[in-house]
């Protein structure tokens, strides 16, 4: 066994890769995403647990498809394909993969043929999961076993239990699989023989520990931001280095109403921690970059440029700077492309960067972690739970919240409406309920009648999701009595607004943000 449990997911593409590792971590099990090209002796050296073989679009025995290395295969380690990984481990292993007449989506029950095979332990007899191909697997590979079936697909999980081989063609990471967590604990924990000893506060001291040894004497500069990622990235560095590291807050006017105020409270010289900070008001400097500029992608560029130039001029001044700090975490580094995997957007602190930076390294010491375990992390380094649980906030701020060109006529409207909606959700309970929520500026404008008078003015969008992780996320039902009271309020005391709709959409196929 690794000294260090680690399960490898290799992607290739798949809608579902992060959720992967999302639900592998909660297992208490070390897990990393990788690109499917991640050469064969990189992995070697990495000596996993275990390897996941995601799903993928691609069609596995067309030109161009991605392939893994066969010899993937023989090194010892427990492989499951998952989806397209199936196909792929079956393709390449000599088994007979074609395109299925009756192409299976959604939920789909499916018959266990042997309830004895490792992977299948305490699964009922007759289960529901959730499949997305239109390709199959005609005949596996030899030395294979097919261990469930559905009624179209004579192939819905096999293994070659002595070579620890084991293929779904369902996603049992999704919730919609009844019996997916009992799946992966039987191959985690059972096939692979891990532990289940990753734990946060090994984590935070661990982290803590390579950061002293990797800053040394060096100066730190942080970007802090005051929301959860970039504060738990900053006392983290607190920790390790102290008064090497200035904390550089810009208030680039893209906050939320008061917000600027609130960060310089905590942080600042009269806050409860032992920090540097610095607080640079550049509002009209971001304005007038983003003047005229309505694609979102172009929009997160400039922001993100223009964040680095202003720690570049602030590290001038406080003499020289080796290293940067961002609170980047997991899902801002799969979102932005990994892989085959596609851009959905690219963030800021990932992205969003400049070829050139001005510092000797960026240092992320959140980079593997999503949402939930950043908190955990925040917890753990004794950071008082109404910031560690505070609203999510974007880095690039209400730029991505208001649809079109910014102006400072817009971000009002925008902070004034989320001011009122977040207080309503603290004063109807809803603040528990829901784990991201704020308004947002469409680019709409209509008619209305206010005071028996004809309005043009703009549509407010809410938005309230519920989500574990972040990376999928459904519309939280919220009471009628509640967005009614919201609506009231934003069109009798926001100027400048006529209308505000409700957003349904989850994710996918939308994002939490707008933009």
């Amino acid at each position: 066994m690794a000294e260090k449990e680690m399960i490898l997911v290799l992607d290739f593409g798949g809608q579902y890769n992060q959720l992967i590792a999302r639900r592998v971590r909660e297992l208490s099990v070390y897990s990393e995403v990788r690109p499917y090209t991640m050469p064969i002796e990189e992995i070697k050296a990495l000596n996993p647990t275990g390897i996941i073989l995601t799903g993928g679009p691609d069609v596995v025995f067309e030109d161009g498809a991605p392939r893994c290395s066969a010899e993937l295969f023989n090194l010892g380690i427990p492989v499951l394909g998952i989806c397209y990984g199936a196909q792929l481990m079956q393709y390449l292993l000599g088994g007979d993969v074609r395109r299925a007449e009756v192409r299976e989506y959604g939920h789909t029950e499916v018959d266990i043929d042997n309830p004895s095979s490792p992977l299948l332990l305490n699964v009922p007899h007759r289960t529901v999961c959730w499949m997305s191909h239109g390709v199959y697997i005609a005949k596996p590979a030899p030395g294979f076993e097919i261990t469930a079936h559905t009624e179209s697909c004579p192939f819905a999980a096999a293994e070659d239990n002595s070579r620890k081989l084991y293929c779904v063609q369902f996603h049992p990471e999704v919730s919609h699989t009844v019996n997916g967590k009992e799946m992966l604990v039987n191959f985690v924990l059972g096939i692979c023989g891990c532990r289940g000893t990753w734990k946060m506060d090994s984590f935070v001291d661990t982290t803590v520990k390579a950061l002293k040894e990797k800053i040394g004497s060096g100066r730190i500069l942080c970007a802090l931001s005051g929301g959860v990622d970039s504060s738990v990235a900053a006392v983290m560095l607190s920790k390790a280095v102290g008064k090497q590291l200035t904390c550089v807050f810009v208030d680039h006017g893209l906050l939320r109403k008061n917000e600027g105020d609130l960060v310089e409270k905590v942080f600042g010289k009269d806050g409860p921690y032992d920090l540097n900070f610095i607080r640079v008001n550049a509002q009209e400097r971001f304005y007038f970059k983003l003047a005229g500029v309505t694609e979102p992608e172009q929009k997160r560029h400039i922001i993100g440029e223009e964040f680095i130039r202003v720690f570049e001029e602030e590290a001038k001044k406080i003499g020289t700077v080796d290293f940067l700090v961002q609170g980047t975490i997991y899902p801002d580094v799969i979102e932005s492309g990994l892989g085959k995997s596609a851009v959905i957007k690219s963030h800021h602190n990932v992205g969003g960067l400049p070829d050139y930076v001005d510092f000797k390294e960026i240092v992320e010491p959140l980079r593997l972690l999503f949402k939930d375990e950043v908190r955990k992390a925040g917890l753990e380094l004794g950071i008082p739970s109404e910031l560690v649980f505070r609203q999510p906030f974007p880095g690039p701020g209400l730029a991505i919240r208001i649809i079109g060109e910014i102006t400072p006529e817009k971000v009002r409207i925008v902070q004034d409406a989320d001011a009122i909606f977040r207080e309503e959700m603290d004063n109807f309970g809803y603040n528990k309920e829901a784990n991201q929520y704020f308004a947002a500026l469409s680019n709409m404008r209509s008619v209305g009648c206010m005071g028996d008078e004809r309005t043009y003015d703009y549509a407010v969008v809410l938005r309230a999701v519920t989500t574990t992780d972040f990376m999928t996320a459904e519309s939280a039902e919220l009471p009628w009595e509640l967005l009614s009271k919201v609506t009231n309020r934003i069109v009798n005391e926001v100027k400048g607004v006529n209308r505000v709709m409700y957003d349904l959409t989850g994710k996918p196929p939308a994002t939490i943000e707008l933009e």
